[in-house]
């Protein structure tokens, strides 16, 4: 009997159908696009979702931070897991989680249920994402090949929030909204199947796991977020508000001083010791939380204030994803003739006066006058300080150590639109709580009978007095928004000092930090 070609002399963990990287390469997009896709398409759902779990407007915002807040706070986590145990052994353990997650949340009845699922999500996507970006630089030779890799790995993941939108609201409109968590099921079961039949297994390393660490930073985050959402509801002076705040102060104070003295720390410290690195994580965060609460927000009023169909309102923000495409490729090519201090100050300023245009909406506005002009302006400000934000977060690294600070990068957009969700969320409770005061007696004056019986079981104003409500508190909320941009502005303007010259060293090793 012959021993077939395909598994004869095979190294442990190899793979056991060789010399097949394009379907590796389908693997390992397929696993980002997953991850990255789940944080849009769960959006256009949230309407629906807030309907049959009756969530409330404040609480809804847990269904996007319980994902994101454990999605970022393990990030780090998740690559040093895949170093020590084994890249491909850590990935297919994220992408089985995610899927169990995914299925879990699909079948949710209760709040609670669909939020334990998300939170198991972010572990799922913290273990498998930045795993499934260090399996390109085991499985293609250095070059060419692994710079294609990286290339179509980038593309996934800049493309996979418009996908997410487009897919979230067709999964909505044409099944139910529990699609859009069903629909990993199938592709985390292929991806698991297909993994080891064409993707090796990584060297392991010696290492310690900064368990720690990982947990007083997740923990005291989502203290902090807590916080924010209890405040919007029950006020600043509530004893569990003002618990949260002073357990998150606890735990991220524990946090530090884990770090400081850990051998191996998840946030090495001294990546902030650079000013400029420390200016971008600003940068960052402060974009982020008001990128996050412009989404969650918009997409409230274009479906329950405008009226569109979950498929309309994807569609509605692809012209965004499209700008900031633009605004990504125009700031590549000219960040070697400009350096990335003009791409920082000019992107931060088109988003803080795109937020400060929103501030303007109305229940009268329309999608062209209210919603398109500012979402372009902030978009193509986004685009700009990516790939601006990203490169300047790895200059003066050591080779080493580059994956270390652009996955903080990305750990503190996660963190940061958690965090400034929450913020706009206390100011949007606080402003919608005072709109609703004004609105009842007029309702009260001028509703149907049918309409008050409605409202004395619901609490809830229907149009077109609900509508003045909601409109209210979104544009109050992006004030806040807005101020988070101007931190952005300032701190490129006063902080960041990065040459041109320090990025040319940059342009053969951006590649493993994307993502």
């Amino acid at each position: 009997m012959t021993t077939s070609p395909l598994i004869h002399d095979q190294k442990p963990g190899a793979a056991r159908r060789q010399g097949r990287p394009g379907v590796a390469l389908t693997v390992i997009a397929a696993c980002q696009l997953m991850v990255v896709l789940d944080a849009t398409i769960v959006n256009i759902a949230l309407p629906h979702i807030q309907n049959a779990l009756q969530f409330s407007t404040t609480d809804l915002t847990w269904v996007v931070s319980a994902y994101t807040l454990t999605f970022g706070g393990l990030l780090l986590l998740g690559g040093r897991a895949g170093d020590i145990l084994g890249r491909r052994r850590v990935f297919m353990s994220g992408i089985l989680l995610f899927t169990f997650a995914s299925l879990l949340g699909g079948f949710a009845q209760e709040p609670w249920q669909l939020l334990a699922a998300r939170v198991l999500q972010g572990v799922g996507g913290a273990i498998a994402s930045p795993t499934s970006l260090a399996l390109i630089t085991t499985t293609f030779p250095e070059g060419p090949e692994r710079n294609r890799a990286f290339g179509v790995f980038a593309a996934v993941s800049a493309g996979g929030g418009a996908i997410g939108l487009l897919a979230g609201g067709m999964l909505t409109e044409w099944l139910d909204w529990r699609w859009v968590l069903f629909v990993n099921v199938p592709i985390g079961l292929l991806i698991a199947v297909l993994t080891p039949m064409y993707i090796n297994e990584s060297e392991r390393h010696t290492g310690r796991f900064d368990i720690a660490g990982a947990v007083t930073s997740t923990a005291g985050m989502a203290s902090l977020v807590y916080g924010f959402i209890r405040a919007a509801e029950e006020g600043w002076k509530d004893g569990v508000t003002i618990g949260s705040f002073v357990a998150a102060v606890v735990l991220l104070v524990a946090f530090a001083l884990i770090e400081s003295r850990a051998k191996e720390p998840i946030t090495p410290l001294r990546m902030f010791t650079d000013r400029n690195r420390a200016g971008t994580y600003v940068i960052m965060l402060s974009l982020a939380a008001a990128m996050f609460g412009m989404f969650f927000y918009i997409v409230l009023f274009v479906q329950n204030v405008l009226g569109y169909t979950p498929i309309e309102a994807g569609l509605a923000f692809l012209p965004v994803t499209v700008v900031i495409a633009l605004g990504a490729g125009l700031s590549q090519r000219f960040l070697p003739v400009f350096g990335p201090k003009p791409f920082m100050l000019v992107g931060s300023a088109l988003a803080a006066i795109g937020l400060a245009w929103q501030t303007l909406i109305s229940s009268d506005s329309s999608y062209v006058t209210g919603i398109l002009g500012p979402m372009l302006v902030f978009g193509f400000g986004m685009g700009l300080n990516f790939v601006t934000l990203t490169l300047t977060a790895v200059s003066g690294v050591a080779q080493h150590e580059a994956g270390a600070a652009s996955g903080l990068l990305n750990a503190t957009q996660q963190v940061g639109g958690s965090v400034g969700l929450a913020l706009l969320t206390t100011v949007f409770g606080t402003a919608s709580r005072d709109e609703a005061e004004k609105q009842v007696p007029d309702f009260l004056a001028h509703g149907t009978a049918e309409q008050k019986a409605e409202f004395a079981q619901t609490q809830q104003l229907p149009a077109p007095w609900g509508h003045e409500v909601l409109t209210e508190g979104i544009s109050t909320a992006f004030i806040p928004a807005a101020a988070m941009a101007v931190l952005a502005l300032a701190t490129a303007w006063f902080v960041i000092r990065v040459r041109k010259s320090d990025l040319e060293a940059l342009s053969g090793s951006a590649g493993p930090g994307m993502g």
